[in-house]
């Protein structure tokens, strides 16, 4: 299965954002995600209509935040890129009418989505200034 990684190589960027103090572009940003340039346009316009970056054109054009990171949650950044489940774990649907396939769904919904809740709860008390508070100044080449 494959892992959605969308989160983290959003926090990764913001936090990166918040280290310079001049717009980055998305050409920059695809290289430090290892990702294409469109997909990280594609992701920070996401942010961007949340309020959570903003962007500019020209020469010295690129994204930069438009709120502080003690301002914005993981959760926030989790609903902004399309409140996705946090678990890759999936039910069966290919046995409809079989009452144990019933059962081991309902006993898997149950566990998964009190685990969600919880984790996304813990996400909304965790600023993103917490993740970056480690990091006084670094390069955004990497």
């Amino acid at each position: 299965m494959r892992k959605d990684s969308r989160l983290s190589r959003a926090l990764h960027v913001l936090i990166h954002l918040n280290m310079t103090d001049k717009p980055v572009t998305s050409d920059k940003m695809a290289a430090m995600l290892l990702t294409n340039p469109v997909v990280a346009r594609r992701t920070m316009a996401l942010l961007r209509d949340q309020g959570y970056v903003r962007s500019s054109k020209g020469h010295n054009g690129g994204w930069s935040l438009a709120k502080s990171l003690d301002e914005i949650t993981l959760l926030d950044i989790h609903k902004a890129l399309g409140d996705s489940s946090v678990f890759t774990i999936g039910l069966t649907d290919e046995h409809t009418n079989c009452i144990i396939e019933h059962a081991v769904n309902a006993a898997l919904k149950d566990a998964m989505d009190e685990a969600e809740s919880i984790l996304l709860a813990r996400f909304g008390e965790i600023t993103l200034d917490q993740l970056g508070g480690e990091f006084t100044h670094i390069e955004t080449s990497e």
